[in-house]
């Protein structure tokens, strides 16, 4: 994909505050000096086999966007692939997960629209305001912020080793909980803390992301592994080979860019590339408040934009 937008012409419109350029979470338009538009949008095939489950978990990682941008989102539009001789009722439970974390986190769901489609899928299209000087861009981490995560990671692994039977039910519950909780309480926590860049752990992975941070922000994140939060029995998963394609995708992406300084045990590094969902914030920060764990640094520009210490 990022070679294909290359190829796109550049647009010039002077209240395009984040665009696509810097892959950054959502898009941010100026519409006054004291307000801004965030928009975005996220939909994926199901992740948990409870419907209702899903919808809701769709739904928290689609206002996650907004969110990782210091936005508060104000409404939403559904997306929703479904057989078109699916169970109506599995199709209901779906929206009724979704608009309960749309409702929980304040946002109104104003519409939407549906395809046939053998593959169910299902997400929002959110728009968020923001004030045009409070934008949290993951192209603005500075040298000597530290990085604070507000999420444990390991979603993806844990879902692999559930599909192949091979995860306890508490891991997965521990699992379906961190996905379903709204990143707002993390955003606002944060919001008095100086920061200075910030974005959504999710498909690509902590080092994918984080590498769009430094590269954004032209500067180097220096991760220590060992402080990184995991979700519980996610280390032992990642030994016995539940590795998701979309990590060994991350990793192949994302590796050229890191430097492992030291010796890191291969399961711990694996599952620092593992793709989540409705992941936590990472955010480069002055003053890092003590309800998260800070897991690095940012340095000037070094060789990497990603060392793992």
């Amino acid at each position: 994909m990022d070679s294909v937008l290359r190829q796109l012409p550049p647009q010039a419109d002077a209240n395009v505050l984040v665009g696509f350029d810097t892959s950054d979470d959502a898009g941010v338009y100026r519409l006054s000096p004291e307000c801004a538009l965030v928009q975005t949008v996220d939909f994926f095939t199901p992740i948990v086999d409870d419907p209702y489950t899903y919808g809701a978990i769709a739904a928290a990682n689609s206002l996650s966007d907004v969110y990782a941008m210091g936005g508060r989102p104000i409404t939403a539009l559904s997306i929703v692939a479904f057989p078109g001789n699916g169970d109506a009722a599995v199709l209901a439970s779906i929206l009724q997960g979704g608009l309960s974390k749309m409702v929980e986190a304040g946002c109104t769901v104003v519409g939407g629209h549906s395809v046939s489609d053998p593959e169910v899928k299902f997400g929002y299209s959110v728009t968020g305001v923001v004030h045009p000087d409070k934008v949290w861009a993951n192209a603005g981490a500075r040298a000597g912020d530290l990085l604070v995560l507000t999420k444990p990671i390991g979603t993806g692994i844990i879902a692999t080793a559930g599909k192949r039977g091979a995860a306890s039910e508490v891991h997965l519950a521990g699992a379906v909980e961190s996905m379903l909780r709204l990143n707002r309480a993390a955003a606002e926590r944060l919001a008095g803390c100086g920061v200075h860049g910030c974005t959504d752990i999710t498909g690509f992975g902590l080092l994918g992301h984080g590498r769009e941070m430094a590269l954004g922000s032209q500067v180097t994140l220096e991760i220590d592994a060992a402080a990184v939060p995991l979700l519980d029995g996610v280390r032992d998963y990642a030994r016995a080979g539940a590795i998701p394609g979309g990590l060994r995708n991350n990793r192949d992406f994302a590796s050229c860019d890191v430097a492992v300084a030291g010796q890191i045990d291969e399961d711990l590094l694996a599952i620092l590339y593992d793709p989540q969902t409705s992941g936590g914030l990472l955010a480069a920060l002055s003053d890092p408040p003590p309800e998260y764990p800070v897991i690095g640094r940012v340095t000037p520009r070094q060789q990497k934009a990603i060392r793992i210490l």
